[in-house]
């Protein structure tokens, strides 16, 4: 597999927030967002060939019983299957952090799906393609019908909110399922849009989650 990084950590987001987690990073992805915090891995894809056996030596050397399979969008690499097998047999929790435009059967305990707003989309020639590709509300339905899942969002102006609000409408999905995150990568803009989205939070029911990875450590990789 394509990897681009793997490390050990503790969980930054959702459900599972502050869970010690090895964290497994594929590399390529289908779509462009503006404001990616992992350009690695879709606007410059970097990273090197990894075995399945060797991805579950490390975690087995690593985990503590949870393990991240994230990307870029691990659901377009063919191997994430056969991977998420292994993590099973290592007796892993398995989150799946995807933006729910493509659908694989495999093993996981928590599908975490981030579906992409308007305001994820990029200008210049990647534009079109992530428009075209970042909402698809059949294949949302049968990864949340699939699997237990989170539908987690990047907010980054009110607006946004009540985006989220038509999708959970015509998703019928509840509102407990669904979080909202401060888009950013410091410290100081996550805790600027906490303020007002916590607010939000509070009068449509949906969950506010921080982004503890970023609280601790800003825009480093790899921790």
């Amino acid at each position: 597999m394509n990897i681009a990084e793997v490390f050990y950590s503790v969980q930054g987001e959702g459900t599972l927030l502050g869970v010690p987690s090895v964290f497994l990073r594929t590399s390529g992805c289908n779509l462009r967002c503006s404001w990616c915090d992992t350009p690695y891995t879709s606007w410059h894809p970097e990273g090197s060939d990894w075995t399945i056996e060797a991805l579950a030596a490390y975690v087995r050397r690593h985990s503590t019983g949870y393990t991240v399979v994230t990307g870029g969008e691990p659901m377009i690499q063919p191997e994430t299957a056969a991977l998420t097998a292994a993590l099973r047999d290592a007796a892993q929790h398995i989150t799946i952090e995807t933006a729910g435009t493509v659908f694989r059967e495999l093993a996981c305990d928590l599908m975490s799906i981030s579906p992409k707003l308007a305001n994820s989309t990029p200008e210049g020639p990647f534009a079109a393609q992530h428009e075209r590709l970042r909402f698809q509300p059949d294949v949302l339905r049968r990864l949340m019908n699939a699997y237990p899942y989170q539908l987690k969002f990047v907010i980054a102006a009110p607006a946004d909110v009540d985006e989220v609000s038509r999708i959970v409408e015509q998703l019928a999905a509840s509102p407990a399922q669904v979080l909202l995150m401060p888009e950013g990568t410091s410290p100081s803009v996550i805790r600027q849009r906490a303020l007002w989205l916590a607010e939000a939070c509070k009068r449509t029911g949906f969950r506010y989650s921080p982004r503890l990875h970023v609280d601790l450590w800003g825009d480093k990789r790899g921790v």
